[in-house]
């Protein structure tokens, strides 16, 4: 798997040096810089800078050091490959689940299960820690079970993250979902890595 990942980010950082920057900036609704031949990405709220000269993602704020560190073997795939296939397609407005998505049902299992079962047992019964938390990452609140937000991974893949408290009759419970056009957006194994990483930021 990881040398998979290890090729993956390869010929992604090859493709997006052959692209056009201002093709790049509005498919994927970042900026450009000039100055450094870098892109600037936004990720959770925390600016990112990538160079495709370089081969190198910086993290520009103290606070998105996590996705360059602990998050990385997501992160930098996920961040390339959105880079060089994203498209300038607004948001369909309707959620659906991973494995709702086109093959999602044969890949988000076994040893590409979400840990959402840890996101439920370590704010099950703690409301006040799971908005904390959001917030900390730029989640918008919304209105969906016991406390829910939408979060932005990327500048054009919204994430929704949906929290069932526990109580006298059912355990807690977590649910994850996407735009619908996040498949028109991406390859399934992306969208998987993109899920972890919106997932592991909250463990």
């Amino acid at each position: 798997m990881a040398d998979k990942v290890f090729s993956g980010v390869e010929k992604a950082w090859e493709r997006l040096l052959r692209l056009e920057p201002a093709d790049v900036c509005k498919g994927a609704g970042v900026l450009y810089d000039k100055e450094n031949h870098s892109y600037i990405l936004k990720s959770l709220g925390f600016d990112f800078s990538v160079s495709p000269l370089k081969r190198e993602i910086k993290n520009l704020s103290e606070k998105g050091e996590i996705f360059v560190r602990r998050l990385v073997y997501f992160f930098n795939i996920s961040v390339l490959s959105y880079l060089v296939n994203a498209k300038e397609i607004p948001h369909s407005g309707q959620l659906i689940k991973p494995e709702n998505i086109r093959g999602g049902q044969f890949f988000f299992k076994g040893s590409h299960l979400l840990p959402l079962n840890k996101v439920a047992e370590k704010y099950g019964s703690d409301r006040e820690g799971f908005i904390t938390k959001g917030i900390e990452f730029n989640g918008r609140v919304l209105g969906y079970g016991d406390v829910s937000f939408e979060f932005l991974p990327l500048p054009r893949i919204p994430v929704t993250i949906i929290l069932w408290l526990s109580d006298e009759e059912f355990p807690a419970r977590t649910d994850l979902l996407f735009d619908s056009t996040c498949e028109i957006q991406l390859p399934l194994d992306i969208i998987w890595s993109i899920a972890m990483m919106s997932i592991l930021v909250l463990l």
